[in-house]
Formats: structure tokens, sequence, C-alpha cells
């Protein structure tokens, strides 16, 4: 597949991939589309960013076109990235009639009810806020015969895996599914297995390995430098800057350091309402600000081409996340930067993310920071662990001993004496 010429697809689709400028497909559509467009399932991986939207989102809007009754359902994990699939998939439609819902967590119920009453063809959403309309019985799925599982890794890791499997279980026994990762963990594998029809195994690149064209660099520092280091970075930085942080607290915290330091910064964590999260992301877009401080909800679904540098202020908890945060640069072929800061007590973290990336990786000698204990100094148990009980020679024992016989005198003396009389 050369271009999106030499598929056999509907006129319509045809018109719309032309006006928004889709010419040369991506390795990944490149491979899947055909497939798809066969009715076949799928079972595919790919580096982030490599355009994985287009290679479901061109035979998903085909199919919808070409039939007039059936129904197609379009799960993610994160309501920014159901928002910008679904802004993908109606650029897709253009002048087709085919009516859209977007059924997101945090977005008014009323305004998604509404949607329904319209019967829409296409629907994407998050998997809790789909079963909400499932148990409300205001979504029905016996004419969904085209489901694609976005980013499925992600849904299972933040618990979505009863979810997603009474909407696999709702579904008609025929239909076609395709099911797109960026990693293949055995929950994924496991799902497959059971609700998959003889998937094609599509895999473009490696599904732990950065994207070529991000520049990585890492900084070893002390907690206390890392924000002084950060506005070092800023200042010798151009253009838009994702900084990932581990809370919202943190996030809050950093915007308003950020901005007392005169830089324009705002946040996005999951504790936002769902209009204040679209804001924040629209101002970012347009460039109304510079700096964006997020956490982990930012890694999946931020598809924002102009994003030239990812600074992981705080490492990531799962070391999958930072193939994904800093796949948030060098989107659609373009060049981008990744800094991470590695703190004291991040080495852990670091050479678990470097495992993952190179297999063949081995820890520095001495940089997980364990202590040894030594005769004449301090004390340690067994673990390595600071021993508290008081010794010979030890420093605690030494001004423990110091203070009790302080102590011991202050009693003395005052014991000692005489009583006030009194006098009237």
């Amino acid at each position: 597949m050369k271009n999106f010429l030499s598929l056999k697809l509907q006129e319509t689709l045809i018109e719309s991939l032309a006006k928004i400028n889709f010419k040369t497909p991506t390795p990944i559509q490149a491979k899947a589309i055909p497939i798809a467009l066969e009715g076949k399932d799928i079972l595919g991986t790919a580096q982030t960013g490599t355009g994985k939207t287009g290679a479901f989102g061109v035979p998903l809007i085909n199919f919808l076109l070409k039939t007039k009754k059936d129904t197609a359902l379009v799960m993610t994990p994160t309501r920014e990235l159901a928002t910008q699939v679904m802004q993908t998939m109606n650029n897709l439609i253009g002048r087709g009639n085919v009516r859209t819902a977007l059924l997101i967590g945090g977005d008014s119920m009323q305004k998604q009810l509404k949607q329904m009453r319209r019967n829409p063809r296409l629907i994407v959403g998050t998997p809790g806020r789909i079963n909400d309309h499932l148990k409300r019985k205001t979504l029905r799925l016996n004419n969904t015969t085209f489901l694609v599982l976005d980013e499925s890794d992600r849904m299972l890791d933040m618990g979505f895996t009863p979810q997603i499997n009474q909407v696999l279980e709702t579904v008609p026994r025929k239909h076609q599914t395709l099911l797109f990762s960026a990693t293949l963990p055995n929950d994924i594998l496991k799902l497959a297995e059971k609700y998959l029809n003889q998937p094609v195994r599509i895999s473009v690149g490696s599904t732990s390995t950065p994207i070529e064209k991000i520049k990585q660099e890492a900084l070893r520092l002390n907690d206390v430098d890392k924000y002084n280091q950060l506005i070092k970075e800023i200042y010798t930085r151009k253009g838009s800057i994702l900084i990932f942080v581990k809370t919202r607290r943190s996030a809050e915290k950093m915007v308003k350091r950020l901005k007392h330091d005169d830089h324009d910064a705002d946040a996005i964590h999951g504790n936002l309402r769902q209009n204040k999260r679209d804001r924040v992301i629209k101002a970012f877009r347009n460039n109304h600000f510079r700096i964006l401080v997020g956490t982990d909800v930012a890694s999946r679904g931020l598809d924002i081409p102009a994003i030239k540098h990812v600074i992981n202020f705080d490492l990531p908890q799962v070391p999958e996340d930072f193939i994904h945060r800093i796949g948030r640069t060098a989107r659609a072929g373009a060049e981008g930067s990744a800094l991470s800061f590695i703190g004291n007590g991040d080495w852990l973290k670091w050479n678990a993310i470097q495992k993952l990336i190179d297999p063949n990786f081995k820890a520095e000698p001495g940089s997980n920071f364990r202590r040894k204990g030594k005769k004449d100094r301090r004390s340690f148990d067994k673990k390595g662990r600071r021993d508290k009980r008081g010794k010979k020679g030890s420093r605690s024992f030494s001004l423990k001993k110091k203070f009790n016989a302080k102590k011991k005198r202050f009693k003395k003396k005052f014991f000692n004496k005489k009583k006030f009389s009194d006098k009237r």
C-alpha cells in the first residue's frame, strides 16, 4: 500500500482524506488498513505517535459509509484521547451522513443523553461512561459490529477490565475487533485470545523503544536542586515544554511556582473537570502558554504536534509509562527532545526503565545507593538499616549517656535545695 488511492474506499472518504491532506500512510497504517478492510480482526502494536488512530479510523469510517444500520464503538483509556479520536473521526466522515456521540466521564450526562436520542452510528468513549449508559439502557450494542480497543494496555492498567469484558460480552457474536496497544503484556494476550477471532498480528517497531527522532538526555541531581535546574532548562530551550510530575498536587504547586517566576504555565491532571481540561489543552495547542505541567493523565492521548520538549521532573512509577511520556514529542515525523531528572531515590526506577528499553542493560555498580555498615562508625541491622539500639562507641549511645547525666545532676541540684518558707 503506497497511498490511500490504491484502496477501494468510499468516494466520500477519499474526498475527506484529500481535504485533511492524508496522502502517504504511516507504516502501521500501510499494514493494518488493507487487512481491516477485509473484515479481519487485528492485534496491533506500534510505537506511540505513529498514526494508530488513522490505522483504525479509515477502515471504520469506510465500514459505516458502506453499511446503513450497523454501528461502531471505539473505547479509549482517557477523556483526552477519546476527544482527539472523535475529532479525527469527524474529519474522516466529512460530508458523510454519520451521526456520532462522545461518551466520556466528567462531561454533562444531559448532553450525552441528547446525543444518544439521535441514534448515533459511531460512539467514542471511555469504558466507565460507556458502561454507565449500558446500565441506564441509553446505549444498546445489538447492532455494533465494528469494535476498536485503543491503548488497551493502558485501559487494563487503569482497572477497566470488568467494563471491557462487559462490552465485549454485550456486542453481537459476529463482529470485527481491532485491538491496538503500545505495549503487549500478558493480560492483553489473554484478552485477545478470549475475544478476538483469529486476529492478524501486526507490529511496527519496538513496543519498548522510543522513536528515533527523540533526543534523550538524563541528569543526576539532588532533589533540592531539581527546580533550579528546571528553570535553567526552560531558559535554554526553545519551543513548548511538557513537564511530568508525580501527583496532581505537585502539578498545581509547580504551576504556581512557575507563574511566580514569570513563566506562562498551566496544569492538567485527573482531578480537573472535563471542560477545564479541554480549555487547557486547547490553549496549549494554540500557544497561549508555553509550559504544560501534567501527571500521567497527559502521557496518553495528548496529540499536540507542537510539543518540542518533554521533561520528566519526576520519573514514572511504571517503566512503560516512560515510553508514553516521551512519545508526546516527535509526533508525526517531527523531531523532539526528552530530559529526565534522576533524583536521589530514583535509581531503581531508572534502572527498570533502561532494562525495558534495552533487555541487555546492566545497572551501574552502586547505583542503588545501598549503604554498608562500618565497625568504627554507625551501626546497621542485617537489612542495611540504621540500628536504633544504643551500643558502646556509637554516637547515639554517647549522646543519650550525656543527656541522662545532665538530667540526673539537674534532679539532684533541685531536690537538695531547702523548701521555700511561707512568708506572710
